[in-house]
């Protein structure tokens, strides 16, 4: 993740340079037939999925010469960069991916993305999707992207033997019983909770603000109706720092995957992350559910879904607006999901979606999700809550307070910089 506007906007230029030569204006309608979608899913899993729900709407629309035109790296920054530049030279796909929420309000505001709310109707979306996802994907009372799928972020990974070979009987329920376990685990020179890059820490973060606040004061925070001043606010920074001390902060590693790892190898006890950690486990790592790997929700979330999610758009200025909407309408279906999902290793935003396809972990994330007693709320590190200038914001404040642990500097500046990123 890139760590204030500065970092973004020098990318933004070097992205643009190298995707002019590959993208002019007008070249999209230079065939009739040429049909781009543009997103970041090109790993393992992502990919595949993706390639799954091309396809199927190939097969049904077999005229047309499909172009993937995802781009690889920097866990969707490099895409962002170059759809930027593209943006900016009003030569947009057809259709591109981004995270539900907020993070769509820049390009709402420039007029870049098209109103999809009569889709929505159309398709009967507005009811076989939660109404906590239709809240966070509502801009100004309309709605300008399609999820075709749902991760979580208030998890909690840990390894059932490290548990026994410590005689931890389970992982912790609440913040304060993780401060109570870990000066044992500290003890025998394992890492309490494994952490990664800045992105990571910010991850964590909002599952403590989460799990200390509960939902109601924790979405306040992103409306203006909870004070990031509040008694209740700085008692949840002050435990965040307390929790940080029992972190390998100091030498936290470069992304998730290192930090899953020493779960793995058991130096560390818990790692806090979204669950496309599921999908290194089982996959990548060959781990058995429940046996060698588990998961709970964060401390002091349960029954609480913490929810991000890859949506596809209109661009105002694609080339083939019909068939982009045919793209949508495939992103948003049954069939689309299903396709997608489980190869993906996450649930259907859809609750209507066969549960068959989906197993184990996803089994139990989806009964989760469609439980409507449930509560659900969106992701800050994912681009729900937050938009653009806000986030980087808290990033730069973020990155200022693992240095210095002065929570009341950290809440001040968060507090200010919402009101002028407004």
């Amino acid at each position: 993740m890139l760590q204030g506007r500065g970092g973004f906007i020098a990318l933004v230029l070097t992205a643009a340079l190298f995707a002019l030569p590959l993208y002019l204006p007008g070249q999209a309608g230079a065939n009739a037939n040429r049909f781009e979608v543009y997103s970041w899913w090109t790993g393992p899993g992502e990919g595949e999925g993706l390639e799954a729900m091309i396809k199927h709407f190939t097969t049904a629309n077999p005229d047309i010469e499909f172009v993937n035109a995802a781009v690889s790296g920097g866990a969707g920054s490099n895409a962002k960069a170059i759809l930027a530049s593209r943006l900016l030279a009003n030569d947009p796909p057809d259709s591109y991916q981004r995270h539900a929420g907020l993070e769509l309000l820049d390009d709402v505001r420039s007029e870049k993305v098209q109103d999809l709310t009569d889709l929505f109707e159309e398709q009967g979306w507005m009811t076989t999707l939660p109404q906590g996802l239709l809240d966070n994907l509502t801009i100004d009372g309309k709605i300008y992207a399609v999820p075709v799928n749902i991760h979580r972020a208030n998890l909690m990974w840990y390894s059932p033997a490290t548990l026994e070979e410590l005689d931890l009987a389970a992982p912790p329920k609440t913040w304060d019983e993780f401060l109570a376990q870990a000066p044992g685990i500290a003890a025998t020179g394992r890492t309490p909770l494994a952490l990664g890059s800045a992105w990571t820490q910010k991850h964590l973060l909002e599952t403590v603000l989460l799990g200390e606040l509960g939902p109601d004061l924790y979405v306040g925070l992103w409306t203006g109706r909870t004070s990031w001043l509040s008694t209740e606010v700085t008692a949840a920074l002050e435990t965040f720092k307390q929790i940080l001390r029992y972190t390998d902060l100091r030498s936290a590693a470069s992304d998730w995957q290192p930090q899953i790892d020493r779960v793995i190898d058991g130096t560390a006890v818990y790692a806090v992350m979204g669950d496309w950690a599921n999908s290194y486990f089982s996959l990548t790592k060959q781990l058995k559910w429940r046996a060698e790997y588990d998961v709970v929700a964060s401390p002091g979330t349960e029954g609480v879904f913490d929810f991000l999610s890859d949506a596809f758009t209109l661009p105002t200025g694609s080339q083939h607006p019909t068939l982009a909407k045919k793209w949508l309408v495939e992103c948003g279906s049954v069939e689309g999901q299903n396709l997608f999902n489980p190869i993906k290793g996450s649930i259907p935003a859809r609750t209507d979606a066969d549960s068959g396809p989906y197993k184990d972990y996803l089994a139990w994330n989806l009964k989760q999700w469609r439980d409507p007693k449930t509560t659900i709320v969106g992701s800050l590190a994912h681009g729900v809550v937050a938009n653009n200038a806000w986030s980087a914001e808290i990033d730069t404040a973020l990155a200022l307070f693992m240095q210095d642990g002065e929570t009341g500097k950290f809440a001040t500046t968060v507090a200010k910089k919402y009101r002028e990123t407004r």
